[in-house]
């Protein structure tokens, strides 16, 4: 496939985030990346945009590569889009993706904006990789990076792309009634999760194409005829033992029936403006968990009747939700053509372990509840030795090197005359590290 990679950082081959292009650069041969620092050269591609898009046109895929700056993508990568806009080249056959790296704060409204942009001039979006400034200097960054790779590659081949109406394209709807007669494979438990009435037709045709066009075999849990004693009461009655105060059994019920899955697919109609009351019952009494994220890594789905499109709130909600428990959003099924897209999505995460880094939604959120917990370990005793076993107390104070290294940098750039004798070391320096690791896996191939 051929990359056109439009490098928004205003520092060129400096960019942090650039060097996680060069090391997938540099994994997959097959890929033809070109890269095109737009962000350092804005000045020129105001006076002529030639060179720009003539590598544009001979290109498959468009990768804005970026780091967050304040909410959103950098100024010199906004220009460059509103120049490409005003060029008027037709990029209705392109595919459009994204990398960025930041400290995850606000990259949702970075990878928004930028989306939204890509869908405004007919591309073929893919979801992108919002990954931490660091991330490539450690193992797991690495193969998130890899792992995301593979993903948009499968995306790109099968064509599962979202358009300028945020509507998700797949194959041709027949393939759902292709795989009507094929043999569902127990290889993996799927639970359907619906608070869905006899009468509600519409969401019980979706099911049922769902059903049709997975895979694997699906298993389905009506919430609504759970014998709920009530809502949860915020007894904290949980906190120690993770056993609720109502005697209903949901606790086990949830944790044997549904928590036991390889994942998780909700079924709702919207109504007022939500999943419905029956789904925030069922929402508010896993409390039982506590702030545990006992799912995490498992792919989750959703398949939704209503304009949800227009519930800007409620898209906030399941993205956050998923975020935070670390579960990869394999899709919001509204209609058969996304109910097939789900379906491959879901397939893939299930077969391949995917998962993706968590964006500002989920690392932030679970900070806040890293501090809450530590503060309240007394209590939520649970909590905390969760926290404890997963490392999640992650304070920043415990990173002493890496405090000590910044002190020592601070104390050389408010010299001027150091400063001055520095000169572009600076960012040589930043990127060290990065190129090192380029380096060191060349060497590893070659081998």
């Amino acid at each position: 496939m051929k990359i056109c990679v439009l490098n928004g950082s205003p520092k060129g081959k400096y960019s942090i985030t650039l060097q996680t292009v060069l090391y997938l650069q540099n994994k997959y041969p097959s890929c033809n990346f070109e890269i095109l620092n737009v962000g350092q050269k804005i000045k020129a591609y105001e006076k002529d945009m030639k060179e720009a898009l003539d590598a544009i046109d001979n290109a498959e895929m468009l990768l804005f590569c970026y780091p967050v700056y304040t909410f959103i993508a950098p100024y010199q990568l906004h220009r460059f889009i509103e120049l490409l806009k005003a060029s008027g080249v037709d990029l209705s056959d392109k595919f459009a993706c994204q990398i960025s790296t930041s400290k995850h704060f606000y990259d949702v409204t970075a990878h928004g904006y930028i989306r939204e942009n890509c869908l405004d001039m007919g591309m073929k979006y893919l979801d992108g990789l919002s990954a931490d400034m660091d991330d490539l200097l450690c193992e797991k960054g690495r193969a998130d990076a890899i792992a995301f790779w593979d993903y948009i590659l499968y995306c790109a081949e099968n064509n599962l792309y979202k358009t300028l109406s945020d509507k998700e394209i797949t194959a041709p709807t027949e393939y759902v009634a292709s795989l009507a007669e094929a043999q569902k494979s127990n290889s993996f438990d799927t639970v359907i999760v619906t608070n869905c009435m006899q009468n509600d037709n519409s969401l019980l045709a979706m099911i049922a194409d769902f059903q049709t066009a997975y895979p694997y075999k699906t298993r389905i849990v009506n919430i609504a005829e759970y014998p709920f004693a009530g809502g949860c009461l915020g007894c904290f009655n949980c906190a120690v033992n993770g056993k609720c105060i109502y005697r209903d059994n949901f606790d086990t019920f949830l944790r044997e029936d549904i928590q036991s899955a390889n994942a998780i697919v909700y079924a709702f109609t919207i109504k007022d403006h939500s999943m419905g009351a029956s789904f925030k019952q069922y929402d508010d009494r896993q409390f039982c968990n506590g702030h545990r994220t006992v799912t995490m890594g498992m792919p989750m789905g959703y398949i939704i009747n209503g304009d949800y499109e227009s519930e800007a709130n409620l898209r906030l909600i399941i993205e956050g939700r998923c975020e935070v428990g670390h579960n990869f959003l394999a899709g919001c099924a509204t209609d058969k053509d996304g109910i097939v897209m789900l379906s491959k999505k879901l397939e893939y995460a299930l077969e391949h372990k995917y998962t993706r880094p968590q964006n500002f939604l989920g690392v932030g959120g679970m900070k806040i509840f890293r501090d809450l917990i530590y503060l309240m370990r007394g209590l939520m005793k649970a909590d905390h030795k969760f926290y404890k076993k997963h490392g999640i107390y992650d304070f920043p104070q415990k990173k002493l090197g890496t405090i000590l290294k910044i002190q020592l940098l601070g104390l050389l750039v408010t010299n001027p005359k150091i400063k001055a004798k520095m000169g572009n070391k600076m960012n040589e320096g930043m990127i060290a590290p990065y190129k090192k690791v380029i380096e060191k896996e060349k060497n590893r191939d070659i081998e």
